[in-house]
């Protein structure tokens, strides 16, 4: 795994950790409800995890556009889709999402060279 996803990732965990052991019922509710919403049901989570990448991507989230699109690659999304779903978040986002395309097409390939 590269270093950059590796770091993400480890980051992501620790504070994860550090935030849900405060106990605060409302932030520990979210994220369960975040959980579920990405959970199959009637669309499925491959769907789920486009939607979350391009509202993430149209929103200028670097971090969610991460956690998304290394979702998206374990639900063996293809380039080309992936490509697609980049076309879809710059037309609802506009050119400003121009730069987090770039990030993200950085990170996919990183992804995709693991």
């Amino acid at each position: 795994m590269s270093n950059t996803i590796q770091e993400f990732n480890d980051y992501r965990s620790k504070m994860n950790e550090v935030i849900l052991g405060k106990q605060n019922k409302v932030i520990n509710r979210l994220f369960n409800l975040d959980t579920n919403t990405y959970a199959e049901g009637a669309l499925s989570t491959k769907t789920k995890e486009m939607l979350g990448l391009v509202a993430s991507m149209v929103l200028r989230c670097d971090d969610c556009i991460k956690y998304h699109l290394g979702k998206c690659h374990e639900q063996g999304i293809s380039t080309e889709e992936m490509y697609e779903i980049f076309a879809v978040a710059n037309i609802v986002g506009g050119t400003i999402v121009i730069p987090h395309t770039r990030r993200a097409a950085e990170y996919w390939e990183e992804l995709n060279n693991q």
